[in-house]
């Protein structure tokens, strides 16, 4: 029996165009980070520049981010956008419990990242990471805008490549 060679490097050549071959996982995660649905829940002023970054001006839905989801059972993300207190924490950390897994957090401001100005309170948190494993900070007080979208779009390749940019615990 003759095997024509040619004819088997073309077969090869059309798979190799044709054909990807990849982890579940890769292919889950590139999935997930083009469509977080984040959770409504801002504590601050910073929640206000949340709002902006969804109106028509800043528009996070061209990125896939415009589903914000009432429900933490709904949600992947959750922005923390804001000063958080010590009576809010535990609140923050059990809406946090209820959201499926993956899941993943965003601080954004200086009071959710570190306690902001007002860190010298008796009853301010000083910053998300003490209670929650945060993978995002944005900074500013507050962030504009453009900051949660730049927080969105590193997230996105945290969740993409998570070897490369490993992820807080």
């Amino acid at each position: 029996m003759e095997v024509n060679f040619k004819q088997d490097k073309e077969i090869q050549e059309q798979i190799e165009k044709n054909i990807i071959l990849t982890k579940l996982d890769d292919t889950l995660n590139y999935f997930r980070a083009h469509s977080f649905w984040p959770l409504t829940f801002g504590l601050a002023c910073c929640a206000i520049e949340m709002m902006a970054a969804g109106g028509a001006r800043y528009d996070i839905a061209r990125f896939g981010y415009e589903v914000f989801r009432a429900s933490p059972r709904q949600a992947d993300l959750m922005i923390v956008a804001g000063t958080i207190t010590e009576k809010m924490a535990p609140i923050v950390k059990k809406i946090y419990d209820q959201m499926p897994e993956p899941k993943w957090v965003i601080a954004m401001g200086s009071c959710a990242t570190s306690g902001g100005p007002f860190v010298d309170s008796y009853n301010v948190v000083p910053g998300a990471d003490t209670f929650l494993p945060v993978d995002v900070y944005i900074p500013g007080c507050p962030p504009r805008p453009e900051a949660l979208i730049h927080g969105l779009l590193t997230l996105k390749e945290k969740i993409i490549h998570p070897k490369e940019v490993g992820r807080s615990e």
